[in-house]
């Protein structure tokens, strides 16, 4: 069991080695990416929401 650990903990490492990591200035423009299309897609949701309960006060 121990040395099944070890195998799998060694593996990991090998294989951490091998990932590119982004640089920091990838992943801040990454992070713009992921923060504006979540601004746009949160009020995108808002106004159709609003506009659907709008229709179904009218409706009722």
């Amino acid at each position: 069991m121990i040395t099944k650990i070890k195998d799998f903990m060694n593996g990991v490492q090998f294989e951490m080695k091998k990932v590119s990591w982004p640089t920091w200035e990838e992943l801040r423009g990454s992070t713009v990416v992921v923060l504006g299309l979540s601004l746009i897609l949160s009020v995108f949701l808002f106004l159709v929401d609003f506009v659907l309960s709008r229709i179904v006060n009218v409706v009722l």
